[in-house]
């Protein structure tokens, strides 16, 4: 009788003699390896299912489970060996290695009592995280996303401490509606809405993407930056975090639109910290590696892509976004006491490599 449940990391499902095969030949039809995986091996399969798309559809966890529990391998599924020699062993140190223990949610009751903290991209992803924590921890969330369906899903998991506020961020009247919706006074901004790019070096670049991800990634902060900053000084005091991403601190993690504007940003806040510095208001940043969060990519520019796809086999592996929202609320609080100008990287090591 199989152990194995859709809550499983993905390293075991692959170690499964019969479930393995069914995993490796999903991934075969699609053109890939094993290979592929190797930065999720940590992750459960129910949030593989989830964050792919469609490309692993929900009846395949019924059928992975059929085949763990039967030893056999379901009719009309694709089926692939396990290579001879997968990247995804683990390495020979001279030690017995264990699967490292798992991270669980410590809540800080009251953190954020009597605070207002705006949150763009809570719709999803490391937004909604971050959202779900601080409400958790006493406070009360501006909840800014585009999308008015998932604002609505996260206000009636959260309750009234969220204000959902339906808006884009690169129109220059959506800084004016946060702050009708926080009442004049925000104590922390965590710029968290962004988009990716597809990769394009820059002979490929279309400029209707460069546009867009310069807009949400760039602008959008900038403007909710200046909306706040005001009130923050008035105060006394308070805190701001961009989420930049390990392509704020490489060239070899993204395409040449996310890179440049993930590099701006982080020129943002280091300036702003700077200029503040000593009225009490902070200015930091959190730089992500890998995260679960199935943000929506466009499709690859083949020449970009092809470059960036060597080093990503680098990844050391996937976050939960709910890890991300731990160092983020973490910044966004008063326990970041002396930290100004700080680009903290949240991405398991790889940006050691």
């Amino acid at each position: 009788m199989s152990n194995l449940t859709p809550a499983s990391p993905l390293r075991d499902w692959l170690a499964d003699p019969a479930a393995g095969q069914v995993l490796r030949g999903m991934l075969a039809q699609g053109g890939q390896s094993e290979q592929a995986l190797a930065p999720a091996l940590g992750l459960p399969l129910e949030q593989l299912v989830k964050m792919s798309g469609g490309k692993f559809p929900p009846e395949l966890v019924d059928a992975l489970v059929t085949a763990a529990e039967t030893g056999r391998v379901p009719e009309g599924l694709p089926t692939a060996p396990p290579p001879a020699d997968t990247a995804t062993a683990e390495p020979d140190l001279g030690v017995e290695i264990g699967a490292a223990e798992p991270w669980s949610e410590q809540i800080t009751p009251g953190r954020f009592d009597g605070q207002t903290v705006v949150v763009t991209g809570a719709a999803s992803g490391i937004g909604r995280a971050v959202a779900s924590r601080i409400v958790r921890e006493g406070g009360r969330v501006i909840a800014v996303d585009v999308s008015g369906d998932g604002l609505a899903a996260l206000a009636a998991d959260l309750g009234a401490a969220v204000v959902p506020v339906t808006a884009d961020i690169t129109a220059p009247a959506s800084a004016d509606a946060v702050l009708a919706a926080a009442g004049g006074r925000v104590d922390a901004l965590a710029n968290v809405a962004g988009v990716m790019d597809d990769d394009a070096a820059v002979h490929e670049v279309d400029d209707k993407i460069w546009d867009r991800v310069m807009r949400i990634n760039v602008d959008g902060p900038m403007r909710l930056m200046r909306a706040v900053v005001p009130g923050m000084l008035a105060a006394g005091g308070g805190r701001i975090v961009n989420i930049v991403s390990e392509a704020a601190l490489r060239g070899s993690a993204a395409g040449a639109a996310y890179t440049t504007s993930k590099h701006a940003l982080v020129g943002l806040t280091k300036s702003s910290a700077y200029q503040y510095a000593g009225t009490g208001v902070q200015v930091n940043a959190v730089a992500p590696g890998a995260v679960a969060t199935g943000i929506q990519v466009p499709a690859a520019a083949p020449f970009g892509s092809s470059r960036t796809a060597r080093m990503r086999v680098a990844i050391p592996g996937l976050a939960m976004a709910e890890e991300l929202a731990a160092s983020i609320a973490f910044l966004l609080s008063k326990d970041a006491v002396n930290l100004n100008g700080v680009i903290l990287p949240s991405d398991g090591g790889w940006s050691v490599a």
